[in-house]
């Protein structure tokens, strides 16, 4: 399948963030760390030629916030999509990470929100991603979170969209996919 391009950028930090804290559906604010991020993704974005592009945003606050910060000058309006929010953590919504079972592997941090009970599971993530995709018209600007933007990089840039994956990657750059290639820009 052919997906318009796009940038896409991870909400600024949040406090919960900076404690370790699994957020999953909860929200937490921006911090001022997380401010500067915003503020960087929308310098990043100012560089652009953005004619054309429509803007879409998770309805958790810490998305909407950093799309305010990073869009707020550049998009007519910003339209909100409950398939951008972040993955479901279920009973481990705003807990601390130190305090949850790690798994080992090459990847453990996402492993470890498959182990969430009555999370949603990265391969439900990937679904409501799809499906958002299916629905985007055109060239787009996301603002979303860190595992639903990698659900949306590997549908459209497969394997190399993860090549180095990190949880807290994004905040504060921008990923750009156009053609099946992914850039990062910083």
């Amino acid at each position: 399948m052919t997906y318009p391009e796009l940038y896409i950028l991870r909400h600024g930090e949040t406090e919960w963030n900076a404690e370790n804290r699994m957020q999953g559906w909860l929200n937490s604010p921006l911090t001022a760390k997380g401010q500067r991020d915003a503020a960087r993704q929308g310098e990043i974005l100012r560089g652009l030629d953005l004619e054309g592009f429509s803007f879409w945003s998770s309805p958790s606050g810490r998305a909407f916030q950093t799309a305010g910060l990073a869009c707020g000058v550049l998009a007519e309006s910003i339209h909100t999509d409950i398939r951008l929010r972040e993955i479901g953590v279920g009973e481990w919504s705003g807990r601390l990470r130190l305090d949850l079972p790690m798994p080992d592997g090459p990847d453990p941090e996402l492993a470890q929100y498959e182990m969430a009970p009555g999370g949603e599971g990265f391969a439900a993530v990937t679904d409501r991603a799809a499906a958002f995709l299916a629905d985007l018209k055109g060239p787009a600007v996301l603002i979303t979170h860190g595992i639903t933007s990698r659900a949306i990089r590997s549908i459209v840039a497969r394997e190399h969209a993860l090549a180095n994956p990190s949880i807290h990657g994004g905040q504060g750059c921008v990923y750009h996919l156009k053609d099946g290639v992914q850039k990062l820009l910083t």
